[in-house]
């Protein structure tokens, strides 16, 4: 069993370069397809010229993280699918020990994400999310990496280091291409558990991160995509339908817009996620499954917030 990586690139010429090198060094052979969204910093040449093992999908514009994805998916297909970021640098078991983890019954695979400033601590071990609000958080963000090893698995992993399955993605029909950029992974762990798909975390799987390199962890342009994103998710899933859920959300949703408002100056979240509500009208409602969430109180929702915030602070 030999994987596919496919790896979303968007004017990421120096960062790719190094996840590349990365992945020659890894104990355990795989391809590599390089999806380009339209790179005007060489991204392309340099693949071509440094990385010739490598295939590259090279889009005239941006689509997005996940219609690129599922582009390549279908046009250089291979089973499993490992996905990871441009802003990762992978450690040579990485792709050993997520094929490790792929045991019968399982669809997907969590890999483990370390902080680039500090490598004993965890980034994100996939991905988790409240039942009531629907918001998600990093698995294991800000613990020491040594907790891993007996963790449970979490709801999915994360976009920026997973394994699916082939024929689990593609039976619940891939990322949802109406979302442009953040939470695609959500949405496709959502609907993957709400089919019967199961989790495993895999602890050996270790990458570095360097968060939100492409945008940036407080620009505008962030705030706008994932306010449309979580807008759009919240009307998907019917979150707002339940008052106590909704009470809770909508309190959730005005402290983080309040806090992007006086800290980063900036109401593009605000707008993001109108236009995603918006947007989202219409479309037949989704089914969550409240099993495989967990109960988050706003308190705990915020804190975790902020701690994110403080560790993704520049320098």
């Amino acid at each position: 069993m030999q994987p596919t990586i496919y790896i979303p690139n968007l004017d990421g010429s120096s960062r790719l370069a190094r996840l590349l090198e990365s992945l020659e060094g890894q104990t355990r052979p795989c391809d590599a397809v390089v999806v380009d969204n339209g790179s005007r910093d060489g991204s392309v040449a340099m693949t071509r010229e440094r990385f010739p093992w490598v295939e590259v999908l090279e889009l005239d514009r941006n689509l997005g993280f996940g219609r690129a994805l599922n582009l390549a998916i279908a046009e250089r297909p291979g089973d499993p699918i490992l996905l990871v970021n441009n802003d990762v640098e992978c450690e040579p078991g990485f792709v050993a020990a997520m094929l490790a983890a792929l045991q019968p019954g399982i669809e997907m695979v969590a890999g483990v994400l370390t902080q680039r400033a500090s490598p004993s601590t965890v980034d994100s071990a996939g991905v988790v999310a409240d039942r009531r609000t629907l918001m998600a958080f990093d698995y294991l963000h800000g613990r020491p990496v040594t907790e891993v090893a007996t963790a449970p698995p979490p709801l999915a992993p994360t976009g920026g280091a997973a394994l699916y399955r082939r024929e689990a993605f593609e039976e619940v029909g891939g990322f949802d291409e109406r979302i442009f950029a953040y939470y695609e992974d959500l949405d496709l762990a959502l609907r993957l558990r709400a089919g019967g798909a199961r989790c495993a975390l895999a602890p050996e799987a270790r990458a570095s991160h360097s968060y939100s390199a492409t945008l940036g962890s407080r620009s505008g342009n962030k705030y706008a995509l994932t306010g449309w994103s979580r807008g759009y998710l919240l009307r998907r899933y019917g979150v707002m339908a339940d008052p106590r859920g909704a009470a809770r959300t909508a309190l959730c949703e005005l402290a983080i817009c309040a806090g992007q408002v006086f800290m980063d100056r900036t109401t593009r979240g605000i707008g993001g996620r109108l236009r995603g509500w918006r947007d989202a009208a219409g479309l037949p409602r989704r089914p969550l499954p409240a099993a495989s969430l967990t109960e988050v109180s706003l308190g705990a929702s915020l804190t975790r917030r902020l701690r994110r915030r403080r560790d993704s602070a520049p320098g």
